[in-house]
């Protein structure tokens, strides 16, 4: 048997979702609560990795497991086990030759960023703090830019693998609730802190650190020194993971 887990998780406290030797990480603890039910090493397959203090509400994984338990019961039998910033938002049963990482055809992200010159108590661990003038509605243009098919390759953080970086963005946008600002950007498929990039760049252009220099002008460069600064992690959600593109198509 195949279970498909669609899972959300608060970054804050853990080293990212894949399982690494410095810390521990959100995949770990989901499999170590795996092997209490079933008594053996259980294997998570994820659709992707997220960075340290990045969160999700929409992360998927699959596994193989052994236990007699029905595939949509998997989701409260786990919660049981689980601390409270990790959470099953269901289980469903999947195709045995189902990978949650190699199926998927997009994703779609969200940054947020708390704009005001007081910083939020109670965002402070999900939002990126700005103040000061900010030109959104500039903002606002340059994120559509980046729709269509491109070579961002520019956006890769230094040491981040440079093969396969043309990517797809269905939609790029950039909306204001209040004090927050939201980036949400959907792709068929992300570069490491590629995300983290863009929305460090529209700050950038929005405070007028990148005079005259547009989306166009970072992609056409190539080069990581032509776009604006990483945002934090910790503004970062994984919203939702794909596994149709029609519905991608369809934006």
């Amino acid at each position: 048997m195949n279970i498909l887990l669609v899972i959300e998780f608060d970054g804050t406290h853990y080293c990212g979702w894949q399982n690494q030797d410095n810390g521990t990480a959100v995949q770990m603890v989901i499999e170590q609560a795996i092997e209490a039910l079933e008594g053996k090493r259980a294997v998570l397959h994820g659709a992707g990795r997220t960075d340290a203090g990045v969160h999700a509400r929409g992360m998927c994984a699959n596994f193989h497991p052994t236990a007699n338990i029905p595939p949509e019961k998997w989701a409260l039998v786990l919660n049981t086990r689980l601390p409270a910033d990790i959470r099953i938002l269901s289980s469903r049963r999947v195709d045995d030759g189902f990978h949650a990482r190699f199926d998927a055809v997009g994703k779609h992200y969200r940054y947020t960023m708390f704009h005001r010159n007081v910083a939020s108590a109670l965002d402070w661990d999900r939002s990126w703090h700005i103040y000061g003038p900010l030109d959104t509605p500039h903002m606002q243009r340059q994120a559509r830019l980046l729709e269509g098919t491109h070579d961002f390759v520019g956006f890769v953080a230094t040491g981040g693998k440079k093969n396969a970086t043309v990517k797809t963005i269905y939609r790029s946008c950039l909306t204001r609730e209040g004090d927050c600002l939201y980036y949400d950007v959907w792709g068929s498929g992300f570069l490491y802190n590629m995300v983290r990039i863009i929305a460090g760049t529209l700050v950038d252009m929005g405070r007028g650190k990148l005079p005259g220099v547009t989306m166009d002008d970072v992609l056409a460069a190539r080069h990581r020194l032509s776009a604006g600064m990483t945002a934090p992690p910790q503004g970062l959600c994984l919203m939702e993971v794909f596994y149709d593109e029609a519905l991608l198509e369809r934006l």
